[in-house]
C-alpha cells in the first residue's frame, strides 16, 4: 500500500502544473489544497475534540516536519526541474538512516547497507549526467533538499509518536503544514509573485476538492500511518517508488529525459525496494 501511494505521488508534478496554468501560480495551489484539507477534516477534528480524543492540534512538531517538509517538496517543483526536484528530495533515506542512529540509537544492519546502497546508486545513475556528485544548483533544488532533510525528522517523530489513530497526525500535517506554508508564501514572495485573482480560486475550487478527497487525502493518510507500523527507514526506501514513477512520466509527458540511466537507475531504485521488504528484520 505505502509502494503504490508513494509511487502515485510521482505525479504530482501534474496537478501542479495544471493549477499553475489555471491561474493559481506561485505555491498558491498548494495552499488552496492545503486549506481544502483542514476544512474538509476539521467537522471530524471537533467532534474526536468533544468525545475527548485526540483532535491532532496535540502534536504539532509532527505536524511541522511533515507538513513543512511537504510545502518546500511542492514549492520546489515551480522553482526548478522536475527530475531535480525528485533527487534532491529524496535523499531522505539517508537523513532517516542518520536521524535513526543519532536519535533511536539504531544501528543499520547489513540489509540497510544493500537496500540502501542500491536505491542511492540508482539515483545517481539518473541525476549525475555529467557530474560526480548531483548537488543542489538553483533555490529550486536547496528547497527540496531542505524539505526531505525536515520530512525525515518527521518520519522519526511519526516512528516515535503514539496517536489515537491516523487521524490525528493527517490532521496536524494539514493544519501546521498550512501555517507553514502561509510563512513560506510570504518568505518567498520574490520568487512566488503576487496572490491571484479571486477569479482563478473560484475556477479551479472544484478540481481541489476532487484532488484532496480522492488523492491528497486518501495517500497522505497511508505515507502518515506506516512509520509508525514499518519504521521510518524502511518507510524512506519505499517511498522511492515515486522516483520511478516521477522519471517515467516526466519523461513520457514533458521535455526531460528518459534514457538508459533512467531505466538502470530506476530498476536499482525497484529492486531495492523490494529487497527492503523481503529482508526486514521480522517482529518476533
Amino acid at each position: 500500500m505505502l509502494a503504490i501511494a508513494a509511487g502515485s505521488w510521482g505525479v504530482y508534478w501534474l496537478p501542479q502544473r495544471y493549477l499553475e496554468n489555471g491561474g493559481l501560480t506561485g505555491g498558491w495551489g498548494t495552499i488552496s489544497q492545503m486549506i481544502i484539507g483542514i476544512l474538509l477534516l476539521t467537522p471530524i477534528s471537533l467532534w474526536r475534540k468533544f468525545k475527548g480524543r485526540s483532535s491532532g492540534l496535540e502534536i504539532p512538531f509532527v505536524g511541522l516536519l511533515t507538513g513543512s517538509g511537504f510545502i518546500c517538496y511542492a514549492l520546489s517543483f515551480l522553482l526548478t526541474d522536475v527530475v531535480r526536484a525528485l533527487i534532491m528530495f529524496y535523499m531522505i533515506p539517508v537523513w532517516t538512516t542518520i536521524f535513526e542512529i543519532i536519535f533511536l540509537k539504531k544501528r543499520p544492519g547489513l540489509e540497510r547497507v544493500l537496500t540502501l546502497g542500491l536505491a542511492l546508486g540508482g539515483l545517481w545513475i539518473v541525476f549525475s549526467k555529467s557530474n560526480i556528485v548531483p548537488l543542489p544548483q538553483n533555490a529550486g533544488d536547496w528547497l527540496a533538499l531542505v524539505g526531505g532533510v525536515l520530512f525525515g525528522g518527521g518520519l522519526i517523530r511519526l516512528e516515535i509518536t503514539k496517536t489515537d489513530g491516523v487521524f490525528p497526525v493527517i490532521f496536524s500535517f494539514f493544519f501546521y503544514g498550512t501555517i507553514f506554508n502561509i510563512f513560506a508564501g510570504y518568505i518567498l514572495k520574490d520568487y512566488l509573485g503576487p496572490v491571484p485573482p479571486a477569479e482563478a480560486f473560484l475556477s479551479m475550487f472544484t478540481f481541489l476538492v476532487l484532488i484532496s478527497v480522492f488523492y491528497f487525502i486518501p495517500t497522505g493518510v497511508i505515507i502518515m500511518w506506516s512509520p509508525s507500523v514499518l519504521g521510518a527507514g524502511l518507510c524512506a526506501i519505499l517511498y522511492l517508488s515515486e522516483i520511478v514513477v516521477g522519471v517515467v512520466s516526466a519523461g513520457i509527458l514533458t521535455d526531460e529525459p528518459f534514457g538508459w540511466r533512467e531505466i538502470v537507475g530506476s530498476s536499482m531504485i525497484v529492486l531495492g525496494g523490494v529487497l527492503a521488504v523481503v529482508l526486514a528484520p521480522k517482529e518476533s
